[in-house]
């Protein structure tokens, strides 16, 4: 497996238990899509692989090694573009980069960049991108080391329904070409449907995982499709269920 949580639970220092017993397995090559209410700990688990968070007690693991820092194997995509309005889109993309040569900075950012759509605007401003084109920049940023395993915390709620379908694909695209495997946090249970391999869903507080089911329907998928409407009815149901303690 290419991403492993064993028995993981987080308990704040203030006494807040954000999520308790999770064990998930996530394939290597696999999109997997979280979804469940507000407050039942997507970001958190999110932040636990990114090695941004430490689980008080279990394991996280990514190609077999133990997560208890941030690490190149991983990127991570957040709920805003968090661009810095004074760097270029090439210079934010390569913020992270800033040990190499100005060069081969430059030459990453042009091939990302052309990757995602956006060639022509590495010398603009973020104040000079639409909100897609700003998301892009950052999904950009996160595939510039070329990690493993991408993480994504709802990385379209923000935008308009047309935009939002268009970076959906986008990401299908992507993922078509490398087959980097993925973790995705949503709300959206039609964007689950869309993309995922396997849709795990949350529930309670602190969070567990109540059920999870496999999607092996081929893209582009027919979201009216018997099939699909079954699975959108079990996540519905799911996100209704009280974990047992």
């Amino acid at each position: 497996m290419m991403l492993e949580l064993a028995s993981v639970s987080l308990r704040y220092p203030n006494g807040h238990h954000a999520i308790e017993g999770i064990n998930l397995s996530v394939p290597a090559r696999c999109i997997v899509v979280m979804i469940g209410v507000s407050g039942c700990g997507k970001s958190t688990l999110l932040r636990l692989v990114a090695g941004l968070e430490q689980p008080t007690s279990g394991t996280v693991s990514v190609a077999g090694e133990i997560v208890d820092r941030p690490t190149r194997h991983v990127g991570f995509v957040f709920q805003e573009p968090r661009l810095m309005p004074w760097l270029t889109v090439s210079e934010n993309v390569t913020f992270g980069l800033a040990d190499r040569p100005r060069k081969e900075r430059d030459a990453v950012a042009a091939r990302v960049l052309d990757r995602i759509g956006l060639a022509d605007f590495g010398r603009a401003l973020p104040k000079q991108l639409s909100g897609g084109m700003a998301q892009r920049v950052a999904l950009a940023r996160a595939l510039v080391g070329d990690p493993e395993v991408l993480l994504l915390d709802e990385p379209f709620n923000a935008l308009d329904a047309l935009t939002r379908s268009d970076l959906q694909q986008h990401l299908l695209d992507l993922w078509a070409v490398d087959h980097r495997t993925m973790l995705l946090v949503t709300h959206d249970i039609d964007e689950a449907l869309r993309l995922a391999d396997t849709i795990v869903v949350l529930a309670g507080q602190p969070g567990r995982i109540v059920d999870q089911v496999d999607i092996d329907d081929p893209r582009p998928r027919d979201l009216t499709s018997e099939r699909l409407a079954s699975i959108r009815r079990w996540v519905i149901a799911g996100l209704s269920v009280t974990p047992k303690t």
